[in-house]
């Protein structure tokens, strides 16, 4: 049996996979409700480690409990996390101060700079992308404004590091992990030194890389115990949650695309070239099986907006003696038609959009009418801009000539709905092939993969399950391109009536 950890900003969730047949025997999620995400002050958005690993452990002894499951009869760990996140240990691994994750835009002006005096023509060409808000600028704010925090600084790791320390003991990382927080140089092929003399960042307080497929970290002997695992466990792989949930899908091939849409929602592309926008609007960084051998890069576009919308919405409309839960909007939605009767919803109120060239604009809820508009009108017009949203990356990927004919999804979060799925399929006018998968059970193919259980990816996947292929209609192709070019001509007028800009909050 193999264990995947999926570590998100909303949950914990882990699975077991059988490997022989290729399926989840058992999984669970931890906490019921969503985790915490503090703002201590606005633009900021800050969760505590070892809050990550105590509903870790809370979610292991549930999974240990169910009557299918032996925890002696795990062989290997992976681990999949959330994207971008700081955390920082001393010497003696103890955490310095809360994660500052992946939504928070604290850093974006301090990248902006580094982007500018070491020059956009090497930006785009070493790191394939400028600093922005990325792990490396959250760093640099850190040396910043907290310079007693800095001077304690022992390594810095991303999220994930952190999980695979907690069970190890050892602090390592991944090139592949490296290049996601912008500190790789994709030219040189080793971390980037002069972003580093710039930020001036020891390089000291990078980890040891090991490789994201085929790591070889053995469990912590006192952790092995309290898990009731045997003692020669060991971490085989990790995997940013992006990256990884394009390797759950078997997407490791150049024109290959994966799309998620969990708090955020993101178009994975991989490419073996090294592709950048030149606005940075796109994200591109070293793909889960890229080696010496082959080049493999993941072209990320991500609306940080999504599923966090959608569970917005949940909330605020769940006022007095309502009781809506996700399959009754589902519904709601698939009553209103296409277009939600001119209701316009732009989903960009969780930090600062890459889309958009890093601005803060904020969600925005157009064309109201208290005679004519309901709830279904509300929910179908999220949906519907969340997907526009994301189709903005779609006319970036045709610009840079990655061919998007037909995207792979799994069966979780908002790919759950129906008509989100068909949505989908009609506004980017792509073949959506869903699949029985989510980010846990990529990690724990991943760690059996990377153990050596499975010889190769082929062999890895061979009992993936599709559960359905969705063909765009024409009609509807048609209409939605007509609907989202309204929608579109709102965000420009939108944009241009916004002068917002990202400003490092005053520490107190």
């Amino acid at each position: 049996m193999y264990l995947g950890i999926d570590l998100g900003s909303s949950s914990i969730k882990l699975s077991l996979l059988d490997p022989e047949k290729g399926k989840v025997v058992a999984s669970v999620t931890y906490p019921e409700n969503e985790m915490r995400i503090d703002a201590p002050q606005p633009g900021w958005a800050e969760q505590n480690p070892n809050d990550w690993w105590s509903n870790f452990q809370k979610a292991f002894t549930l999974l240990s409990q169910k009557p299918e499951v032996d925890t002696k009869k795990i062989e290997g760990i992976g681990i999949s996390y959330q994207m971008h996140g700081l955390v920082l240990v001393d010497e003696n691994q103890d955490v310095l101060r809360p994660s500052i994750i992946w939504c928070d835009s604290r850093a974006v002006n301090i990248g902006n700079e580094a982007y500018k005096q070491l020059g956009p023509e090497y930006c785009q060409q070493h790191m394939l992308n400028s600093p922005g808000n990325f792990t490396a600028s959250k760093l640099a704010w850190v040396k910043e404004n907290e310079p007693k925090t800095f001077g304690k600084i022992h390594k810095f790791m991303l999220p994930g590091d952190f999980i695979a320390m907690k069970l190890s003991g050892k602090i390592t990382t991944t090139e592949t992990g490296l290049s996601e927080g912008v500190f790789w140089d994709f030219q040189e092929k080793q971390v980037n030194q002069k972003l580093l003399d710039y930020y001036g960042i020891s390089p000291d307080f990078v980890a040891d890389t090991v490789p994201a497929i085929a790591a070889d970290i053995t469990i912590h002997p006192d952790i092995a115990d309290a898990l009731s695992l045997n003692k020669d466990v060991k971490i085989t792989y990790r995997a940013g949650d992006q990256p990884n949930n394009a390797f759950s899908l078997n997407v490791l091939e150049p024109g290959e695309i994966a799309a998620t849409a969990g708090t955020s929602g993101v178009i994975y592309a991989v490419t073996d070239k090294n592709v950048f926008d030149q606005k940075s609007r796109i994200n591109t960084f070293l793909h889960v099986n890229n080696n010496d051998e082959q080049s493999r890069n993941g072209v990320l576009i991500i609306n940080n907006g999504t599923g966090i919308l959608y569970s917005w919405l949940k909330k605020i409309l769940n006022t007095g003696k309502a009781n809506l839960d996700y399959d009754l909007m589902n519904e709601l939605a698939d009553q209103a038609d296409p277009g939600a009767s001119g209701v316009h919803f732009f989903p960009f109120g969780n930090g600062a959009e890459r889309v958009l060239e890093n601005k803060i604009l904020g969600a925005q809820l157009l064309n109201i009418d208290f005679n004519q508009h309901a709830t279904k009108h509300i929910v179908r017009a999220g949906l519907e801009g969340i997907v526009y949203a994301l189709n903005l990356g779609f006319e970036m990927l045709a610009d840079m000539d990655v061919p998007a004919k037909a995207i792979r999804v799994g069966h979780a979060n908002l790919f759950l709905s129906k008509t989100f799925r068909n949505i989908f399929t009609n506004v980017t006018n792509t073949t959506l092939e869903l699949y029985d998968t989510d980010g846990a059970a990529g990690a724990a193919r991943g760690a059996a993969l990377g153990s050596g259980y499975y010889s190769s990816a082929e062999e890895a996947f061979a009992h993936l399950e599709k559960i359905d292929v969705i063909e765009p209609d024409p009609e509807m192709v048609a209409l939605y391109e007509d609907l989202y070019g309204k929608w579109k001509a709102n965000l420009d007028d939108l944009m241009q009536l916004s002068n917002k800009t990202v400003a490092t909050p005053e520490v107190i």
